[in-house]
């Protein structure tokens, strides 16, 4: 566009010679050092838009379901997944903090009363709203102290958890599907530009590398994709069965050996997506040792009603279960698991308060919008990333 000025008032100077941003192609790595100017590349306008445009789509979808928006707390002193894996949040003295009389740091003198952390899932307290008000969702921001430095990793990340009263593990998946499938449609309705852009983005840089390391198809073909297939399901089992009898697992080609009772990696995950099914996989029923201490126990006593949606490219996007309304079953799970009961009371109190049999899950936020843009780390799908030795910015 050609413009003919009649005068010109430069707001900011900038030394040409000094700028970080150069009109030439810089690789994504060097764009993450200089985090606070990449949101002016044409790339990362494309993703941020897009980030906006799916957040507002999620709380468009849960509206118009008859869902309720919750703010769960962001300081938390229970762990929602019993790994351990939190943030401490403190205001005693790193260097000289007080001690008990048993020889520990004595969180009673501490801000809080007792040792808080920063959370790690709104799940808990997001099955409190279900029984009251019967459908909820929480989307907010979750925290995880896990020294892993992969490309779908982060230390702060978004969470989407819906939770709803009477919905069994069948309703839960469905609802899985269709919320993702209309997070998808709505960003190919609305984002046609930058999905271009995205995509030529990535045809470019594909070029370079070998065949197999490329792309199975462009990314707006993807994304159709998964609106034009209905999810493959089946239980974990029948997972396992199909991965122990693959090429792959009887060439010995798997970094991580299959068998029943084994928590599956992301190779296995998506093998079955993007070789075997060739479509979006719902898995269901895992053996419940290696799943969370609230997900509702099977009648054969080895497994639990949880379920994994697997998307191609990504593997696990969302995780989630019908939960555990039994009192019994429930304390016993926490026992086994060596949770504190301590800090859990209210959770069991509301299964002996007139429970019900409920459901959710989780969606990684950033996973979604590394899916949809076609990124490849999910730190490039996020303003400002925190990750092992890095909270700049």
């Amino acid at each position: 566009m050609e413009l003919q000025a009649t005068d010109i008032e430069l707001y900011g100077e900038s030394d040409p010679t000094k700028y970080k941003l150069q009109a030439k192609r810089h690789g994504l790595e060097f764009l993450r050092e200089i985090a606070h100017l990449r949101p002016r590349t044409r790339t990362f306008g494309a993703v941020f838009r897009i980030r906006h445009a799916v957040a507002f789509a999620v709380h468009k979808y849960f509206n118009d379901n008859g869902f309720y928006y919750l703010h769960t707390p962001i300081i938390t002193g229970s762990d929602a997944e019993g790994a351990g894996e939190m943030f401490r949040v403190t205001t005693l003295d790193p260097v000289n903090p007080p001690i008990n009389e048993q020889g520990a740091v004595d969180y009673k003198q501490d801000f809080f009363g007792k040792a808080t952390n920063l959370t790690v899932s709104g799940q808990l307290e997001g099955e409190l709203g279900a029984l009251a008000l019967g459908k909820i969702y929480t989307f907010g921001p979750t925290f995880r102290a896990e020294n892993s430095n992969t490309a779908r990793h982060l230390a702060e990340f978004w969470m989407i958890e819906p939770e709803m009263a009477f919905y069994d593990l069948e309703d839960n998946m469905n609802l899985a599907e269709d919320f993702l499938k209309y997070l998808v449609r709505y960003v190919l309705e609305n984002c046609p530009d930058d999905l271009e852009f995205l995509e030529n983005r990535l045809l470019e840089e594909e070029k370079n590398k070998k065949q197999e390391e490329r792309s199975p198809m462009p990314l707006r073909e993807k994304l159709r994709f998964v609106l034009d297939n209905p999810f493959e399901r089946l239980t974990y089992t029948q997972a396992v069965d199909i991965l122990m009898k693959s090429k792959p697992a009887q060439k010995g080609q798997f970094a991580y050996p299959v068998s029943w009772g084994t928590d599956l990696q992301s190779e296995h995950e998506r093998y079955l997506v993007e070789k075997h099914f060739k479509k979006p996989v719902i898995l269901s029923d895992y053996p419940k040792h290696i799943k969370a201490f609230y997900m509702k126990q099977n009648d054969d006593g080895k497994t639990v009603r949880a379920m994994d949606v697997l998307f191609p490219g990504i593997g696990e996007i969302i995780g989630g279960s019908q939960r555990e309304d039994n009192y019994e079953k429930l304390h016993t799970r926490i026992q086994e698991q060596h949770i504190p009961e301590e800090s859990l009371w209210w959770y069991l109190e509301t299964r002996l308060y007139g429970s019900a049999p409920h459901a959710g899950f989780g969606l990684g936020f950033e996973r979604m919008i590394l899916f949809i843009t076609g990124m490849t780390n999910i730190r490039d799908v996020i303003p400002f990333p925190r990750t092992p030795q890095n909270a700049e910015f």
